[in-house]
C-alpha cells in the first residue's frame, strides 16, 4: 500500500492506495481544498457555518458585472481566511448558456508553485 496526504474526492476505490484513492502531492491537496472552498455553501459545514464561497447560490442570478464582482470578492475573502498561503493571481468569470465558468490562477507561496483551477457549473 502506498502513502498519500489525504483522501481524494470524489471518493473512489483504488487497489494501489487501499479503500480510497489518495492525493499524492501537496500541490494536488491544496487544489482539492481550494475547489472544496469554492463549491461549499456557507452553512454546509456544521461546525464552521462561515466556510465556503457559495458559488451555487449565484447561479440563478443575472450575469452582470455586479454579480461577477461579488463572486470575486467572496472568493478572495474566503481564500484569505481559510487558505492564506494561496495568492490569487487572476479570477476569470464567464456565463454562457446556463453555465458559469470559473478560471482561477493562483500561486502557492510555501511551495513556490503556480496552478489553475477550472470549474464549469451548470444551472439546470
Amino acid at each position: 500500500m502506498t502513502t498519500g496526504i489525504s483522501v481524494k474526492l470524489p471518493l473512489q476505490y483504488n487497489k494501489e492506495d487501499g479503500p480510497y484513492q489518495l492525493t499524492k502531492t501537496l500541490k494536488e491537496t491544496v487544489k482539492q481544498n481550494f475547489k472544496n472552498l469554492i463549491l461549499t455553501n456557507p452553512g454546509e459545514r456544521i461546525m464552521n457555518p462561515d466556510f465556503g464561497v457559495g458559488v451555487y447560490r449565484l447561479l440563478f442570478e443575472n450575469a452582470t458585472e455586479e454579480i461577477y464582482s461579488i463572486l470575486r470578492e467572496r472568493i478572495a475573502k474566503q481564500t484569505r481566511k481559510y487558505l492564506p498561503f494561496i495568492d490569487l493571481v487572476n479570477i476569470g468569470i464567464s456565463f454562457a448558456e446556463n453555465t458559469l465558468k470559473l478560471e482561477i490562477k493562483y500561486y502557492i507561496g510555501p511551495l513556490s508553485a503556480s496552478d489553475d483551477l477550472s470549474l464549469e457549473l451548470i444551472n439546470k
